[in-house]
């Protein structure tokens, strides 16, 4: 299986992530396709500040899931941090009625996930590792 590679000036890279976060008190929030719509429209124009692609996102009533790829010059806590920001500002002026659910001007929780996916597996990783200087 070959590696799909992206490369820049001196690197030779491929960084997908998976990204998920919960509303504040899981509150079950996305229950309007208006309000799921321009969600990902806001994730959407913040990636692109941040030269991120996103590959999918999707919500339930209570959490996202992202997919997506970037380069290693940006900085993911920055990257996440203004997702999480931008979006609960832009809905809360939005759509008004997000605030009576959720006081305190917090629509995500502090905490997130965020894990690298890859094209091969971790025990393959490790065999071909140990594998090197090998005869």
């Amino acid at each position: 299986m070959r590696y799909e590679l992206d490369k820049g000036s001196h690197s030779v890279y491929t960084l997908t992530y998976h990204h998920a976060c919960c509303v504040k008190y899981r509150r079950k929030i996305f229950d309007s396709e208006d309000i799921i719509t321009r969600l990902k429209e806001i994730n959407i124009e913040v990636s692109k500040k941040f030269d991120v692609d996103v590959l999918d996102q999707e919500t339930d009533l209570d959490h996202l899931h992202m997919l997506v790829k970037t380069t290693p010059r940006i900085r993911l806590s920055s990257y996440i941090n203004s997702l999480k920001g931008v979006s609960a500002r832009r809905l809360f002026q939005e759509f008004p009625r997000m605030k009576r659910e959720l006081w305190g001007g917090h629509l995500w929780s502090p905490s997130y996930l965020l894990c690298t996916t890859g094209q091969v597996t971790l025990d393959c990783l490790k065999k071909y590792v140990a594998s090197q200087g090998d005869k």
